[in-house]
């Protein structure tokens, strides 16, 4: 939760003339050229595109930086989000710079999956781990975040966040609670036979895939949880309730669990920026969502 803004808080007080109480001071010649954007010794890497890796050109071009003298005659400090997106190539190319960086330099290095890094990117950092706060202080967060939403729709982003507060301002902003209309919209139509799965994936288009892969991956473990429970307190929130209900009662287990694991599969493949087909694969998701019904 926040660990982009955290990092910035820290590069921030890092280049900071005169830091008060390990905070920068946002006065000094340094915070104002860093809010501008233009600070000489502060360097950002991230994918020049959304969903898209880091390439190896972009590391070397910060590995240049990286030996350069800093011009304020302080620290040189880089930020790099989210590191995982680097592929082998790339991370390599850094290797050098983390175990010996030159000068009084500072690399941070952002990750939302550190299970995907290098072992060797790994071993050369200092971790932190950055955990959730408690549901009631994130929901209190978001009651002076998001004055305008009731109670319920910020309990309501919060859990699509999957607890993380800034991630449920950053739903809000995006309209992800539109975009999640429109597919529980479409797959209570896809169950009714009132739309085919063509025609929801082409109305789907600006919904972001791996979004979609998250929400359909866990509706999957909430029919496979009720199967085994029969807990009604653990279907979700209200939109899919029902659906959850009569998907865990008329669909076999073993069937909910193949599922489950195509979309996993599938989803890697975006992660890992495959060139994949788009309509075709949510085609080949909604069909196997519409089949589960009779397989108990």
């Amino acid at each position: 939760m926040g660990k982009r803004a955290l990092a910035e808080r820290l590069m921030a007080s890092l280049l900071c003339k005169a830091p008060e109480a390990l905070e920068a001071c946002g006065h000094c010649k340094s915070c104002l050229l860093l809010a501008a954007g233009s600070h000489p010794d502060n360097y950002v890497l991230e994918p020049e595109e959304a969903d898209k890796p880091i390439k190896v050109d972009q590391v070397r071009d910060l590995v240049s930086f990286v030996v350069q003298t800093a011009q304020m005659g302080g620290r040189k400090v880089v930020l790099v989000e989210p590191v995982e997106a680097m592929n082998i190539n790339a991370a390599n190319a850094l290797l050098k710079s983390l175990e010996e960086p030159s000068g009084n330099t500072v690399l941070l290095l952002v990750s939302h999956q550190p299970s995907r890094l290098l072992p060797t990117v790994k071993s050369r950092c200092v971790q932190q781990a950055c955990p959730l706060p408690s549901e009631q202080m994130s929901l209190d967060w978001l009651g002076n975040a998001l004055p305008d939403c009731t109670q319920e729709e910020r309990f309501e982003l919060l859990t699509l966040a999957a607890g993380s507060p800034l991630a449920a301002v950053a739903l809000y902003t995006q309209g992800v609670r539109e975009q999640r209309a429109l597919l529980v919209d479409g797959v209570k139509k896809l169950l009714k036979q009132q739309q085919s799965a063509t025609q929801l994936a082409e109305g789907w288009k600006d919904i972001p895939l791996l979004l979609l892969f998250d929400w359909f991956c866990d509706w999957s473990h909430l029919i496979l949880r009720y199967q085994m429970t029969q807990d009604e307190e653990g279907l979700g929130l209200g939109d899919m309730r029902k659906v959850v209900q009569y998907l865990a009662q008329k669909s076999s287990r073993a069937k909910v669990l193949e599922i489950q694991d195509w979309i996993l599969a599938q989803r890697q493949k975006v992660m890992s920026k495959a060139n994949l087909n788009r309509v075709l694969l949510l085609e080949a998701l909604l069909v196997q969502w519409a089949g589960l019904p009779g397989q108990a």
